[in-house]
């Protein structure tokens, strides 16, 4: 356990903000998986702007390096054009 007060501070913050990050890579895997197994193209695509916007939010804040997030975003958008048949 921490004795100084900054440390005690900069554990109390570390923890919060392990808990925020933990969720929100959560919400983002769970976006990501529900435009992989959406049945057709049109609920892929409502699921793809919702997973779009919570990547580009991780990768504005390094959540996620920004690299990886172009790289699923891609992957994604290809993922919903071979569902819709282009």
């Amino acid at each position: 356990m921490p004795r100084i007060k900054s440390a005690k501070k900069r554990m109390h913050l570390s923890r919060k903000w392990t808990v925020q990050n933990r969720a929100a890579r959560a919400r983002i895997r769970t976006a990501v998986k529900k435009v992989r197994q959406a049945p057709d193209a049109a609920a892929a695509g409502t699921s793809l702007l919702e997973a779009v916007a919570l990547l580009d939010r991780a990768g504005r804040t390094n959540l996620i390096h920004p690299n990886r997030v172009a790289r699923v975003k891609s992957q994604l958008q290809a993922h919903v054009s071979r569902l819709s048949g282009r």
